[in-house]
């Protein structure tokens, strides 16, 4: 199937052509008939899979016929999400799907000046994506009301709930008013977050689920390294030498550990840009274009911050500290292998991380590749430069040994 057999408007579908988009993958296919015709839906999929436009695309298609139709008043959905940085995405991805349509998208957020984002509000938007908190403050400000809103998008749904936004999500459904759809939108969700989000849509709401036998895509090469906490930053530095190519996002745990790798390679003369919550809005805004523009290519994030931020052309996820849910695992090495393209995902474990690691294979019901670090090549890596035997090489190795047991296994 096609988008141009969608019943969507002419104007989208233009839009979809020229963003590249030319059959629906698996979640779209599955969601967009269902949310055309007013439907819940719940759907989980796989990080890169194109879940944002699932929604996007017939949320935009009803809004712009009804605009063309009748004159509609006050904003009609609103997308609730997590993050600021997902809420800037997401309203990229919606400004570029409703170009030359009737539609208008704003983006929400705190960490910047009200009041620019006060007279937007007041010249009148159709559909609002929007963090918690700067929303709840201009609601209370009276500069926001939500009584017109049809549809409730919550988008990285589990994140939402599990970060304790289940209040925020139950006060803003008190507040719209009238019959309206909600949609939840996730690619991860265990039987707590399953519990509270049946909670939130209709006993006949569609449930969608993308779920592959392997959590991780195919795309992605994914290994783990065994490595001391101490000589994280050694290997990181020697890896991020040996690519010159990659454009790669360093997963840390900590906002204190963000700036430790921070400094750490910029005292080795890497040039990297750090995304956390102790930072103000305008400088995260900048290291991320810098990052997406390929200004600088080593992007250092905790998981609150980078969740769900699609960046084109990541070629490599590190996993400089392992994750404390295991769930995170999927998000982060998921950064990277989207759509068509190709990734790597390489873990540090050292010691005391070993029973992290226990929990995302036991999650993922599948080991990760351990990537064997000889003595001689681990003690080259303490003494910078060192060694001609990459951590590339070590994947690539790995990966063959596993092809010839399988080709034996057959035989």
């Amino acid at each position: 199937m096609k988008f141009e057999t969608y019943p969507i408007s002419e104007e989208i579908k233009k839009n979809l052509s020229l963003m590249g988009f030319k059959r629906p993958t698996d979640i779209q296919f599955k969601s967009i008939p269902s949310i055309l015709n007013g439907e819940d839906v719940l759907a989980i999929a796989q990080t890169g899979t194109g879940k944002t436009a699932a929604f996007a695309i017939p949320v935009i298609a009803k809004i712009h016929q009804a605009k063309t139709s009748k004159r509609t008043m006050g904003i009609k959905c609103l997308v609730m999400v997590p993050t600021r940085e997902l809420a800037m995405q997401i309203g990229e991805v919606f400004n570029q799907l409703a170009k030359h349509t009737r539609v208008k998208i704003f983006a929400l957020y705190g960490g910047i000046e009200q009041d620019a984002q006060i007279k937007k509000l007041q010249d009148g938007i159709d559909i609002l994506v929007a963090t918690p908190g700067r929303m709840f403050d201009l609601i209370s400000q009276g500069h926001l009301r939500l009584s017109n809103i049809d549809t409730l998008v919550l988008d990285e749904a589990d994140r939402m709930l599990d970060l304790g936004f289940i209040e925020d999500i139950t006060q803003v459904k008190k507040k719209i008013t009238r019959r309206h759809q909600t949609l939840f939108f996730s690619a991860t969700i265990n039987s707590t977050i399953k519990k509270l989000a049946f909670s939130q849509v209709k006993s006949t709401a569609i449930r969608i689920q993308i779920s592959p036998e392997d959590r991780v895509s195919k795309n992605v090469t994914h290994g783990v390294m065994f490595v001391d906490m101490d000589d994280k930053r050694f290997f990181l530095e020697r890896y991020i030498n040996e690519n010159p190519e990659a454009k790669i996002i360093v997963f840390v745990r900590t906002k204190v550990r963000a700036e430790r790798v921070y400094k750490a390679m910029e005292r080795v003369g890497i040039a990297t840009v750090t995304i956390h919550g102790d930072k103000d809005q305008l400088e995260r805004s900048q290291g991320m274009a810098a990052f997406r523009q390929g200004a600088c290519r080593i992007l250092v994030a905790t998981d609150v911050s980078a969740r769900g931020i699609d960046i084109p052309d990541v070629t490599v996820v590190i996993n400089y500290d392992l994750p404390t849910e295991p769930e995170y695992y999927v998000h982060r090495v998921g950064r990277t292998g989207r759509g068509v393209n190709k990734g790597i995902a390489i873990s540090f474990c050292s010691p005391e991380e070993k029973e992290s690691l226990d929990a995302i294979e036991t999650f993922l019901n599948a080991p990760i590749e351990r990537l064997t670090v000889s003595k001689r090549d681990y003690a080259e890596t303490l003494e910078l430069p060192g060694g001609n035997h990459d951590v590339m090489a070590l994947i690539e190795a790995n990966e063959n040994r596993k092809k010839k047991r399988k080709n034996k296994a057959g035989k």
